[in-house]
């Protein structure tokens, strides 16, 4: 952790510090917890699934006033009602309009978040911040892996929220109350050798797209996330 910074802060201890080092924390029920932005590529695909979502929720919208929806990148999501001493930023999020402007967004009101796989994202890390995004009840969460080729999304992972659970042996009780369950899945490409490796099946072929119905009709062309 850069700066020798304290393990506990308060919203308010955390606008007192450099922008450049307070864009970089989340706060985790008051815990520190130094969030690196991963290198300019993984901001580029960030950029790109923003303005291709943002054009799927604009089209929804023009189908009826009452679908209302709002696209963002890196904005911060504050898990309790009350404090903003717990959240989260995700990469990017679909989340419904404010009543006013700069309104801080609430767990409520969002229905989709978004992790751009990332060097500087450990797995262990990734997967506490997928645990605590389905505990805040968030219907929908995606992962993004990028390829080895030349500026290509691979691989869009999207997940659904699951908050009750299969028959388990008795006595044995699941470890979360929530958790988010693989649903779809899209290549732009065959899986490579490493990934072989790690068990895919050889025979997941690449699609046209990204093509999925929540929170709203979506389909993306990989050709609109080239950067």
């Amino acid at each position: 952790m850069p700066l020798n910074l304290p393990s506990t802060m308060t919203w308010e201890e955390l606008g007192l510090l450099p922008d450049e080092i307070a864009g970089e924390i989340e706060l985790w029920e008051g815990r520190v917890v130094w969030a690196r932005r991963g290198p300019a590529e993984y901001q580029d695909c960030s950029n790109q699934l923003w303005t291709a979502l943002r054009r799927c929720a604009r089209a929804d919208t023009q189908t009826g006033p009452e679908n209302c929806w709002r696209v963002g990148t890196n904005t911060d999501i504050f898990l309790g009602p009350t404090t903003k001493d717990d959240y989260l930023t995700p990469d990017f999020l679909i989340y419904n309009c404010l009543k006013e402007r700069f309104q801080d967004i609430l767990a409520a009101d969002v229905h989709l978040v978004g992790e751009v796989m990332s060097p500087s994202n450990t797995r262990r890390h990734i997967e506490a911040k997928k645990a605590r995004y389905a505990n805040a009840g968030i219907p929908w969460y995606w992962e993004v892996a990028l390829g080895r080729g030349p500026q290509r999304t691979a691989v869009v992972s999207a997940y659904a929220l699951e908050t009750g659970h299969g028959r388990l042996p008795l006595r044995v009780t699941p470890l979360r109350s929530a958790d988010y369950v693989l649903v779809d899945q899209w290549r732009s490409a065959p899986p490579g050798p490493d990934e072989l490796e790690g068990g895919v099946d050889p025979g997941e072929l690449p699609s046209d797209g990204i093509v999925f119905d929540f929170p709203f009709p979506i389909n993306i062309p990989w050709s609109e996330l080239e950067y």
